[in-house]
């Protein structure tokens, strides 16, 4: 199964602890988004709370505000990398396709996705 004890085994929480390389977009005390390294879209972009959380409904529940931090983040990416405009998804469990058990949103942009069915 995939990890969610937090720093000692999620692959998120060693990235924002800089254990794991990555490329980072942004960062601020809440929040770290990097690139995806399977990108699913020409700007394909994670943002992750630095607070291990297992998926967004536990986001919801303890901190409605980082929530919101985190979609406010999501639109000052897709401002800079494409008009403005993107597809936010935060997959919740393995049968909804969620491999890394930290929560985080997918924000895709930099083309027209009105035609594509993204498979995250």
């Amino acid at each position: 199964m995939s990890e969610d004890q937090g720093s000692d085994t999620c692959l998120f929480c060693k990235i924002i602890d800089g254990q794991v390389p990555s490329s980072k977009v942004f960062e601020d005390e809440a929040v770290y988004a990097f690139n995806d390294i399977e990108p699913k879209a020409k700007v394909h972009v994670l943002v992750v709370p630095k607070h291990h959380y297992r998926n967004v409904d536990e986001v919801a529940k303890a901190d409605p505000e980082l929530l919101a931090h985190m979609v406010d983040v999501s639109q000052k990416i897709a401002d800079e990398a494409y008009l403005g405009q993107f597809r936010l998804v935060f997959n919740t469990g393995e049968q909804a396709g969620q491999t890394v058990f930290h929560a985080h949103a997918h924000v895709l942009t930099g083309e027209d996705l009105s035609a594509s069915h993204t498979s995250l």
